[in-house]
């Protein structure tokens, strides 16, 4: 059996990751289709501006016509720059790769995800395009665990 970070870890062998530097580099020259695959009520929190929302639990039907879920935009992105964007760079991993077998030939994950975005100070919008501050997007992506989510000791 393998853990979640086990199987992010070997997944992302397969898939080109970048940083938030180079991710705030490519959106300011080119055509990129930054595609957030976080949850409907988090992408509302915060996002960067300019992302489509398509949840990973959705996304292999979205990336296809003939679906209620399809988005044309991203099955028309195949041959396009995609990067794909969660809370900290392991969804979308493994969605970046879930899209490679999908025929997406220039995707690749954002490494360190919105958190690392964020920690290098680049804008983040809220459902109505408004600014989120730096402090209040520290503040959400602050894990909150409760006792019971975390591994028993011994």
């Amino acid at each position: 059996m393998k853990r979640f970070a086990q199987l992010v870890q070997e997944t992302a062998e397969h898939v080109k990751e970048i940083f938030p530097w180079d991710l705030a580099e490519r959106t300011a020259s080119g055509d990129l289709v930054l595609l957030d695959i976080r949850e409907p009520y988090e992408f509302s929190a915060m996002h960067i501006y300019g992302s489509i929302n398509v949840p990973r639990g959705i996304l292999e039907t979205a990336c296809e016509y003939d679906y209620e879920e399809t988005v044309p935009e991203l099955v028309a992105a195949r041959e396009r720059d995609v990067v794909v964007v969660c809370r900290s760079g392991n969804r979308s991993v493994l969605a970046a790769y879930t899209m490679h077998l999908l025929g997406y030939r220039r995707v690749a994950s954002l490494k360190t995800g919105l958190r690392g975005w964020n920690d290098f100070e680049q804008p983040l919008v809220d459902a109505g395009g408004n600014p989120v501050s730096v402090e209040a997007a520290d503040e959400y992506f602050t894990p909150l665990l409760r006792d019971d989510q975390m591994a028993p000791k011994g």
